[in-house]
Parts: C-alpha cells; sequence; structure tokens
C-alpha cells in the first residue's frame, strides 16, 4: 500500500486494486483565514486527481474544498460517502459533478472489486463536525491502515477488531478558535491553551495506545494563518499556550512518551507500506523543512496575500439589512427550538463593528423570548464581536453553519459568564430546518435515554458512559481527588455533587464506593 501525503489531513492511497484520494484541501478556508502548511498548492493536483475513488471525511472546509474538487478531481472517481444523518455532503458533491456513490453502511466491512476492503465509521452527534464526522479503515493483501483524521470516537475496538493496523493517521493539533479568540488577561489565556494543548496531546497518545498500530502518522493539522490579522496564531512565538504545534513538536513530544514509530509527511512525501514495515521518502528532509518554518511562512504570506485581499474585498454587502435577515432567518428556528433554546438560555450579543472600524451595531439572539432584536442595554452571558461585513457576507450566501464558517475564521472575540455551553455552538451550526430538526431529535434522545451500568474509579462509583457524548469512562476517566476529568474532550465533573465544571447540564451520577447507593 502505497500512501502520498497531499497535505493536512489529505493523502492519496494506492493499491493494485485502486486508488483512494482523501479530503483534498488546497484553497483557504474559513474567510481565508486557514491555510494548508505545509503548503501543497504546488503538487500535481491533475494527476493526484485521477482516482478510483474519493473519501471525504466531513464537511468541516479544511476538508471539503469544493472548488478544489470541482476542478482537479476527476468525476468518474466513485464517492465513498459516510453513513450520515442527512444529506448534505452528497447534496454539495452532486452540485460539483460527481456522480457515483457508494453509500458505506455504519461500521461493515464492504469488498470492493479487486480484493480491496474499506469501513468507514460515521460519528453522528451534533457536536461531531458540522453534523458528522468519520474515518476511514483500508485493507488490501493484508496491509491496514486507519485515517482517522478529526474524528474522535469513544472506542478504536470496532477497527482493532478487524487485525492488526500497520498505519495510522491522526489528528495531534487543535482546530478551535479557543482560548485565542476569548477576551482574557493574556496570562489566563496562555495557562487555558497550555491546558488544551496537553490535553490534544494526552488524547492523541491515548488512541495511539489503543490501537498500537506499527506506524503513526500525524496529520490533520495545523493550519497556517497568513493574514497579517492572524499572523500570532502561528506557533512560531516559543508560546507554550498556543494550540497549533506543528508535526515536528509531535515527533518531540510523542519522544518524550517512549514513541518511536512515528512518520511525518510533507506534501508530495510517499510512504510504502507492508506488513513487514514503512519505506518513506521526502520532497525534502522533514528536519530541514521545519528549522526553516518561519520562512517558509513567510515566503507562504507574501504569495498569498492577493488570493487574501480578493477575498476580503468579496465580504461587504451594505445591501444587507442585517437585523431584518438575521429576524428573518434566525426567528423561525428559534420558535421550533426547544433543546438548543432551553440549553442556551439567555441572549446571545453580536456587535458588529462597522466598515469605519469604530462604528458598533449590537443585536441580541433571545432564546427565552425566540426572536431578534436589538440590544437593549440588558446583561448578557455570551457575546461576539465580529466585522459587520462578515455576517453581512454569512446572510449573502446563506450560510446555515455559522461554526464552520465564521467562529473557526477566528476573525471575531468572544467574552462569556460561567461556563462554555455547547447548545450556543450547536445551534449557531445548525441554521436550516433540515439541522435543526436533526439536532433536537438527537438531544431529545440522549436526554431520554438512561446509561445505567456503573464503574468503580479510584474510589467513586460512576456512571460508566460520559454525560457529554457517552465516552467509556473506564478508559477515558482519570479521577483527581473529587474531580473526574474525561481526557475524551477535557470535560470535568465535581463528583460530590455530579455537577459538569466544564459546560451547563450534563450532571453526572455518582457517589463515593464506601458509601450506599443514593
Amino acid at each position: 500500500m502505497r500512501v502520498t501525503g497531499t497535505g493536512h489531513a489529505s493523502m492519496r492511497i494506492d493499491t493494485a486494486a485502486g486508488s483512494i484520494l482523501c479530503d483534498p484541501w488546497v484553497n483557504p478556508a474559513y474567510f481565508a483565514s486557514w491555510f494548508p502548511f505545509p503548503d501543497n498548492s504546488q503538487l500535481d493536483w491533475d494527476t493526484l486527481g485521477q482516482v478510483d475513488y474519493l473519501y471525504v471525511s466531513h464537511l468541516h472546509r479544511d476538508h471539503f474544498d469544493a472548488k478544489h474538487l470541482r476542478d482537479f478531481v476527476s468525476k468518474d472517481a466513485t464517492v465513498l460517502l459516510p453513513e450520515f444523518p442527512t444529506s448534505e455532503m452528497e447534496d454539495e458533491l452532486r452540485e460539483l459533478g460527481f456522480t457515483k456513490f457508494l453509500k458505506a453502511p455504519n461500521e461493515q466491512v464492504v469488498e470492493l472489486p479487486g480484493g480491496l476492503k474499506i469501513m468507514i465509521q460515521a460519528l453522528t452527534s451534533p457536536t461531531d463536525g458540522p453534523i458528522g464526522d468519520s474515518s476511514l479503515w483500508v485493507e488490501y493483501d493484508g496491509v491496514r491502515l486507519l485515517n482517522q483524521n478529526d474524528a474522535r470516537p469513544t472506542d478504536l475496538s470496532v477497527f482493532a477488531d478487524l487485525g492488526h493496523v500497520h498505519a495510522h493517521m491522526l489528528q495531534f493539533s487543535g482546530a478551535i478558535w479557543y482560548p485565542m479568540v476569548y477576551e482574557l488577561p493574556q496570562a489566563a489565556k496562555t495557562a487555558f491553551g497550555k491546558q488544551k494543548r496537553d490535553r490534544q496531546f494526552d488524547r492523541t497518545w491515548r488512541y495511539i495506545d489503543d490501537l498500537k498500530a506499527d506506524h503513526v502518522f500525524p496529520i490533520a493539522g495545523p493550519p497556517c494563518f497568513l493574514d497579517d490579522e492572524l499572523w500570532q496564531f502561528n506557533d512560531i512565538f516559543d508560546d507554550e499556550g498556543n494550540i497549533f504545534p506543528d508535526q515536528s513538536v509531535f515527533l518531540a513530544e510523542y519522544a518524550k512518551v517512549g514513541g518511536t514509530n512515528g512518520i511525518v509527511l510533507l506534501p508530495g512525501s510517499v510512504t510504502e507500506v507492508t506488513t513487514e514495515g514503512a519505506t518513506t521518502t521526502h520532497p525534502m528532509p522533514v528536519e530541514e523543512f521545519f528549522a526553516n518554518k518561519v520562512a517558509h511562512l513567510e515566503e507562504m504570506r507574501e504569495r498569498k496575500r492577493p488570493i487574501i485581499e480578493a477575498e476580503k474585498a468579496s465580504w461587504r454587502h451594505p445591501e444587507v439589512d442585517v437585523l431584518g435577515e438575521m429576524k428573518r432567518r434566525i426567528e423561525p428556528l428559534l420558535d421550533e427550538s426547544i433543546y438548543l433554546a432551553k440549553g442556551v438560555g439567555g441572549p446571545v450579543r453580536f456587535d458588529l463593528v462597522g466598515y469605519d472600524g469604530e462604528s458598533v451595531e449590537s443585536i441580541v439572539v433571545d432564546f427565552p423570548e425566540k426572536e431578534v432584536r436589538p440590544y437593549a442595554d440588558e446583561k448578557v452571558r455570551y457575546r461576539f464581536r465580529t466585522e459587520r461585513a462578515l455576517i453581512e457576507h454569512l446572510l449573502h450566501i446563506g450560510e446555515v453553519d455559522w461554526v464552520n464558517s465564521l467562529f473557526l475564521s477566528c476573525r471575531f472575540s468572544a467574552a462569556r459568564i460561567g461556563q462554555y455551553n455547547e447548545f450556543v455552538y450547536a445551534f449557531f451550526k445548525c441554521l436550516s430546518e433540515e439541522r435543526l430538526q436533526y439536532a433536537e431529535g438527537w438531544y431529545d434522545e440522549h436526554e431520554r435515554a438512561v446509561d445505567a451500568e456503573d464503574i468503580t474509579l479510584d474510589g467513586w462509583v460512576v456512571q460508566r458512559r460520559c454525560p457529554h457524548l457517552k465516552a467509556d469512562l473506564s478508559r477515558f476517566g482519570i479521577v483527581d481527588g473529587d474531580q473526574l476529568t474525561c481526557q475524551l474532550h477535557g470535560w470535568k465533573f465535581d463528583l460530590a455533587s455530579g455537577r459538569c465544571l466544564t459546560s451547563v447540564g450534563h450532571k453526572i451520577r455518582a457517589h463515593r464506593a464506601d458509601t450506599p447507593t443514593p
């Protein structure tokens, strides 16, 4: 099995029975904030795109690059389609000209012509990607590969049970806006960032240890930030709170925990994987490339500057009545929302900075009252500040996912009183009838589900499944005194009260092992 690195989470897998192109991303994403690093735009995409199969793990725009898919990937390719709850991915791919689809039943091995086998695990929580994320398992002639990319399954045993894995590709770096955009003292940002960075690596080590593959490939990050306004987010300033460590940092941190089987894929790197080992060739030495990271970024910034400026010029739409359009599009969804509206529990304020960089229009999405209105000088728990032009653009194009656009762009600042609230972001990810109804149904089912099985951890009896996304706490739970942390997503719980310390709701069932069951 030959694996060619094509940048970020993208790779081309070649076997004698066919080729698979995974997650090709080249063009900037999220309001021209994210670019692939190392740069992959100069690869021979005319050749790389001539494949038998296309696999897109999910709709995040650093995985689903519509322009590149339209221009460079063969429309004769069969799409290996995850079993997602909505048809959005298939619909978007059909609009791009793809007509052949293999709808892979979730967690079922499918044998393709020539003896090539694949299995796709689809994750379907509203918090998984933009309504869904997935991983791809591939086997040919006894060689097995798992492309986990961004996905965070609670258990990798479904893959391990199919036989020993020889190549494991997984995310290790950040892909979020926290904590950089929050209006906090720099010392607090650094502390929170360090916690997140450490947690990212801890989760990665856990996945690696679970699968025990012969070779581990760090992929799906980090992006680079080439706009001058966002340049500080690149991990080039010796900031221990930066959540975007690169592949060279992965290798160094992995070595600290005994890891010796890591392989970095630069764009154009080729690894030949067999049951006996792996041989990799690179377009240039990996150590040399990352030693010159700043120079590479600076060169790339100048080369991509016209692309960024052209994107910025397209955002302003002064003809859009922002308040009126937000009312028209959001209020019907508020009327239908039960679980998400209750979960948010209060008004969310958007401060929109005008073209002059000074004037501000404040608009409130009032979840209890189910209305969008001008800010009335009341206290709010959740506030976002961004350029008016960005909201105009989202409304102009009818964007249904403000998380997979505005928030991931990091072109905003945020403030909140109290804990993180996943329902805020779940709602603004679901600005369509289809998405909202799916999310409401998912939370309804989740709310009604009763997890009766208990386990004992360090003197505490706790429910086995995490109240957040049902991770197995016998594997991911760590108890420190009266506090439990689920390492899968870093959520924390006070065991004495059952209260979730990370977000609103999600109470856990727990009591000390030496006391009677309540």
